[in-house]
C-alpha cells in the first residue's frame, strides 16, 4: 500500500486542472487562498463523528482536496439525518462546486439531490451508496461484497482453528437497514456460511437468519449489545456461542461486551470467534489481546485519493476512471463505480499489515 505521504504528493501534482466559473467560499476552517478560490469549494458531507473511521475519512478527504487548492466545506451530521439535509442543502445554496456524500440515510437525501442536479452540481457518492435518486454521478468505495466474503471466511477460519468441534453455534449480526452497504456485507458472508448452514456444520441456534431480523439501526454499538443479551437470554441457557457475524468494530464491541458480561473469556468458557471491520484502533488491540478475532482493514487514505481523484477528472470535465458499472443499482440508475479492495486482518498478520501501510504505528498497538 503506497504510504500517506507518497500519495498526498501524487495527489497535489495531479489534481492541478482548474474547475471553471465558481469562486469558493471560505471553508469551515478559514478562508480560501488565492488557488483555492481559483478551483473552488468541495462540499464533504459525513454521516458522524462516533467512529474513528468516519473521523479519519473526512480529514483524509479534506486534507488531500485542499493540498491539490479545493477549499474544503467539511460537516459532520452526528447521524441525524434532518441535520444532513441541512447541511447539503447549505453546500447547494452556498454553490459549492461539487458534493461528495457519505450519507446516514441512502434515500433521505434524494429531495436536496434533485435541488443539486437543478443547479448543475455534480455528486459523488462516498461509500455509502445514494438511492432513488438520478442526482448521483460516481460512487467511490470498497468492494462491499467482498468485505463480507472476508469476514465469513475468517468466521469458519477461527471457529475451525479454536480446536472446538461442529456443529458450531454461530449468531449473526448485519449493519443498518438505511445503509446500502450492509447487505452487500451481508450478502457477501452468507455466501459463504449458507452451505455450511445447509450441511449442518454452522447451526444459527436462534433461528435468525434472515436479513431484516438482524440488523443493527445505525451501526450503533448499544443496539448491538442489546441484541446479544437478548439471543443470550433467550437462546443459550444450555448451549454457548461458538462465533458471531459482526459487521463492523463498533457492534463487535458491543458484542463482545455482552459476551464478557455472561462470563464468556473467563474460566472454561472461551470467547467466541467474532468478526468486524474497519480496523479501529480499539478492536485492534482486543484482536492482539484474543477477544475480537478478526476486521477488514480499508484504507480510506486510498479511498480519499481516489475520490479526490474522481473530483478532478468530474471538473476538468475528463474521463471518471471507474471499474464497475454493472453491481451498484440504486433504484433508479445504475451508478458508475471505483472499487477498491479490503484486507482480511486477524492475530496473525494486524501488526505487520497496518504498520507497513503506515496506519498505526507498533507503539499505537500495544
Amino acid at each position: 500500500m503506497r504510504k500517506l505521504v507518497a500519495f498526498a504528493a501524487t495527489a497535489a501534482l495531479a489534481l492541478t486542472v482548474t474547475a471553471c466559473g465558481q469562486a469558493a467560499a471560505p471553508s469551515a476552517s478559514g478562508s480560501a487562498s488565492g488557488g483555492a478560490a481559483a478551483k473552488g469549494t468541495i462540499g464533504i458531507a459525513m454521516p458522524t463523528k462516533t467512529s474513528e473511521r468516519w473521523i479519519k475519512d473526512g480529514d483524509y478527504v479534506k486534507q488531500t482536496l485542499e493540498a491539490a487548492g479545493y477549499t474544503v466545506n467539511l460537516q459532520y451530521a452526528n447521524d441525524d439525518i434532518p441535520t444532513q439535509v441541512t447541511q447539503v442543502s447549505d453546500m447547494i445554496t452556498k454553490k459549492n462546486q461539487l458534493l461528495v456524500i457519505a450519507a446516514i440515510d441512502g434515500v433521505a437525501l434524494k429531495g436536496a439531490l434533485k435541488d443539486a442536479k437543478d443547479s448543475n452540481i455534480p455528486v459523488i457518492a462516498y461509500d455509502r451508496l445514494l438511492r432513488e435518486t438520478d442526482a448521483v454521478s460516481y460512487y467511490a468505495t470498497f468492494d462491499n461484497f467482498k468485505v463480507g466474503v472476508l469476514q465469513g471466511t475468517s468466521l469458519l477460519d477461527g471457529l475451525k482453528a479454536s480446536g472446538a468441534k461442529s456443529p458450531w453455534n454461530v449468531e449473526l449480526f448485519a449493519g443498518s437497514a438505511d445503509d446500502n452497504n450492509a447487505k452487500f456485507f451481508f450478502d457477501g458472508a452468507m455466501s459463504i456460511l449458507q452451505p455450511k448452514i445447509d450441511d449442518g456444520t454452522v447451526k444459527i441456534v436462534s433461528g435468525e437468519t434472515d436479513f431484516n431480523k438482524v440488523t443493527t439501526l445505525r451501526w450503533d454499538a448499544g443496539v448491538a449489545k442489546k441484541r446479544m443479551e437478548n439471543l443470550l437470554t433467550k437462546s443459550y441457557s444450555s448451549a454457548d456461542v461458538s462465533g458471531v457475524l459482526a459487521p463492523y468494530d463498533g457492534i463487535s464491541r458491543g458484542i463482545i461486551a455482552a459476551l464478557k458480561a455472561n462470563g464468556y473469556g473467563t474460566g472454561g468458557k472461551a470467547m467466541p470467534i467474532v468478526t468486524g471491520q474497519d480496523a479501529e484502533l480499539e478492536s485492534v488491540k482486543m484482536i492482539l489481546s484474543g477477544e475480537q478475532y478478526s476486521t477488514i482493514f480499508k484504507d480510506t487514505r486510498e479511498l480519499a485519493k481516489t475520490t479526490a481523484s474522481m473530483v478532478q477528472e468530474v471538473l476538468s470535465g475528463g474521463k471518471v476512471t471507474v471499474n464497475d458499472t454493472k453491481s451498484y443499482n440504486n433504484g433508479v440508475m445504475v451508478v458508475p463505480t471505483m472499487l477498491l479492495q479490503p484486507v482480511s486482518v486477524d492475530k496473525s498478520n494486524a501488526v505487520d499489515i497496518l504498520t507497513k501501510a503506515n496506519y498505526y504505528t507498533a507503539d499505537q498497538l500495544k
